[in-house]
């Protein structure tokens, strides 16, 4: 169990935790704006898939550009179809959903990825042509020109993002504090198959991270060992697949669901394990200090205890709710409609959260996890 604090021991290290999701990462960029109105700028940002993205054009800028620079993104990538829907909800808003999405996979998103001319079947095997639908050269060029990667490798935020080895299937990390970050380990975090081709990085090729896991705040919490311990962590996750929903009445509902429990599956396991785990070690820590003097120093009681002394971490969830008229296409829907409203919503629940009287009298973990869910 946390044990709490005075708020005032220590500056909290900002943290912000972007899953993957597509069309759905609008939402992530209303919450970046949200919090940077709030006063609310990360020290660390973790993202997987359009999360890395997103999490580039945030560390990538100074301050006074990144909701400028987000915005120009998602403007581009919305272009294809930038006409509202005629329709707020219901079956119309549904079927202008289902037929941008349609654009979508046909024609591509401008400044991410295009149809390959020539179709897969028809490929040399083992090519990128012949394992993927679409082209991402237009997003190495985005990412060039929206993101600043001198200041993204040696500015003060840290960068982390994930991808998987299709060889060997193991998940990794690309961590500014230990490598040189380019625009390939951003697209291999969002190599999504068999739509994007894998990214080629020191020789190995990387698909994108959400394969594995959809969320970098494992990561976070076991990398925090390593970190400066003066400050407690204060992590914004933000979710772009509910974990929870409604019983589906439709095939079309069923498909959804399925997609929204695979993509945020590890979510809770995230913060739950983590919990578990810290109470083990406080009791292994009581213990401990009833053990004799000359046992104390033990190589195994240190290794028992040690993260009992590590700072408290407070996790702020905002995640993204299923709306009514949505589809199991929402992650590649870019409709200008769509994002827009993906865009307001991260910042609805922000605002939100932020106003709860639960958020302004919340206590500060002296150690373990304390998580909040209030918008």
């Amino acid at each position: 169990m946390a044990t709490v604090q005075s708020r005032n021991r220590s500056r909290e290290k900002c943290v912000l935790v972007l899953q993957g999701g597509g069309a759905l990462g609008a939402y992530q960029a209303g919450v970046f704006e949200a919090l940077a109105q709030a006063g609310h700028e990360p020290d660390w940002i973790g993202g997987i898939s359009i999360g890395a993205i997103n999490a580039a054009l945030i560390a990538g800028n100074p301050p006074e550009r990144r909701v400028e620079r987000l915005r120009a993104f998602w403007e581009q990538a919305s272009s294809r179809v930038p006409y509202p829907s005629p329709f707020a909800q219901g079956w119309g808003r549904r079927l202008f959903n289902e037929a941008a999405a349609g654009w979508v996979a046909l024609t591509g998103i401008p400044g991410f990825f295009t149809p390959r001319t020539t179709p897969p079947w028809l490929a040399l095997p083992g090519s990128p042509e012949a394992i993927s639908v679409y082209d991402t050269a237009p997003l190495r060029q985005t990412l060039l020109d929206l993101v600043d990667f001198d200041l993204l490798n040696n500015g003060p935020v840290r960068f982390s993002v994930g991808a998987v080895n299709v060889l060997t299937g193991n998940f990794v990390y690309f961590d500014n504090r230990d490598r040189l970050i380019e625009p390939d380990h951003i697209m291999a975090s969002g190599a999504l198959p068999p739509g994007l081709p894998p990214v080629m990085i020191d020789g190995e090729p990387y698909w994108d991270g959400g394969i594995v896991s959809n969320t970098p705040l494992q990561y976070v919490l076991d990398m925090r060992d390593n970190e400066d311990q003066r400050h407690d962590l204060l992590v914004f996750q933000v979710d772009l697949f509910s974990a929870r929903g409604m019983m589906p009445r439709s095939l079309a509902e069923a498909a959804q669901r399925e997609k929204d429990i695979r993509f945020s599956s590890r979510t809770r396991l995230n913060t739950d394990l983590p919990k578990r785990i810290e109470a083990l070690q406080a009791a292994a820590a009581r213990l401990a200090e009833k053990l004799p003097e000359s046992l104390r120093d033990d190589p195994d009681v240190a290794l028992l205890t040690r993260r009992a002394h590590e700072g408290g971490v407070t996790v702020l969830q905002l995640i993204n709710r299923c709306e009514d008229y949505e589809t199991p296409s929402k992650d590649y829907e870019f409709s200008r409609t769509s994002v827009e409203g993906h865009w307001q919503a991260g910042h609805r629940d922000v605002t939100r959260s932020l106003a709860s009287p639960r958020w302004h009298g919340r206590p500060r973990p002296r150690h373990g996890i304390i998580s909040l869910d209030l918008a």
